[in-house]
């Protein structure tokens, strides 16, 4: 059987682990926290979650995952047929992930984790989330969803990435940079499928083991 293998903090596996579900896949779960340690290093090979076991080895890096289910398990297709609305797709995730979750995660460490982020990082930070996020407004459609009147893939990596966005720069700078879209109605929506439930719990209970964790 499919064998997830990550943390349900990071966003990035939640984003797989949303398609796997949407798409009704029976897939197993394991609990894998990153380090340098040799062990994990042969599984994934810059210690990174999440990474899949497969009948027929590892697969790493969360797009690659997810185009992986979607050739594998056909049913319930989060991918148009049509080869440009399916790369429309891809370029939304891209974008998503590139030009916005990647640039506020220089935030992170401040915004999340009780670190301090230098006014220049901050500073650059800022000037970048606004004018990417410019170039989303353009590209995103929010029809309800966010590549149009259709869940897509698009939508798996939406869910996880956007309110990271609006949090991390709520919190370091007193703006939602992504104030002016309807994100906060579309996470909202994407929240009450039952999938999204599922991961958001399981999400906030990983949360509450890091803490007891750390005590």
């Amino acid at each position: 059987m499919l064998k997830l293998c990550g943390f349900a903090m990071s966003n990035y596996y939640n984003k797989v682990k949303f398609a796997l579900l949407e798409k009704g896949v029976d897939f197993e779960e394991e609990l894998v926290w990153t380090d340098r340690s040799p062990e994990l290093l042969a599984r994934s090979p810059l210690g990174k979650v999440p990474f899949f076991e497969t009948d027929h080895g590892h697969l790493c890096e969360s797009q690659v995952m997810m185009d992986y289910i979607e050739q594998v398990y056909p049913q319930k297709p989060l991918i148009p047929a049509d080869p440009y609305q399916a790369a429309k797709v891809r370029e939304l995730i891209t974008f998503m992930e590139l030009h916005l979750e990647l640039v506020a995660r220089e935030l992170y460490p401040e915004a999340f984790f009780g670190g301090k982020v230098s006014d220049e990082i901050k500073e650059r930070t800022l000037k970048l989330l606004k004018r990417n996020v410019k170039g989303f407004a353009k590209l995103a459609k929010f029809s309800p969803y966010v590549a149009g009147s259709e869940f897509t893939m698009a939508d798996c990596a939406g869910m996880v990435h956007l309110p990271l966005v609006s949090m991390a720069s709520k919190t370091i700078y007193g703006e939602d940079v992504l104030a002016d879209l309807p994100t906060r109605d579309y996470v909202k929506m994407l929240g009450e499928r039952p999938a999204a439930q599922r991961v958001n719990a399981d999400r906030k209970a990983n949360v509450e083991m890091m803490k007891n964790i750390s005590k």
